[in-house]
């Protein structure tokens, strides 16, 4: 059951932190959690408005789009909230590397017992995407 809701409506609904949401980014085909970021009102906003995932950076204080520098968009398919209203899903097609380190996704790491062991293939060079 859907209703239209105006944009500052859909805001009112959503539980901010300091002005800010977490936005948990996953594949809409493999399911995969690809990363982990935050969002607030404006790239909220800019991500609905232009159908690319905006989000905020604490770091640099702005908003930033997904694959600006790298070419790494990604296309929101679905923006769904919790039942609490203080965390969002987005489902998207992801265009090459999520991770800001060259690998598919964030999560490319796994812990063990007395290990981290890397799971993933990095797929971009990343020193050669953003001189890091």
């Amino acid at each position: 059951m859907s209703r239209k809701f105006n944009f500052s409506e859909i805001v009112e609904e959503l539980q901010f932190q300091n002005n800010l949401i977490v936005a948990v980014v996953q594949d809409i085909k493999s399911k995969d959690v690809l990363m982990v970021a935050y969002m607030n009102k404006d790239s909220i906003k800019k991500t609905i408005k232009s159908g690319k995932a905006h989000f905020w950076s604490r770091s640099r204080e702005k908003i930033w789009k997904k694959g600006e520098k790298s070419g790494n968009t990604q296309n929101v398919h679905e923006i769904c909230m919790d039942c609490d209203g203080d965390a969002l899903l987005l489902k998207v097609e992801q265009k090459g590397g999520a991770c800001h380190k060259g690998y598919r996704s964030c999560f490319y790491r796994n812990i063990s017992e007395d290990k981290i062991k890397i799971t993933e293939e990095r797929i971009f060079n990343p020193k050669k995407v953003y001189g890091e």
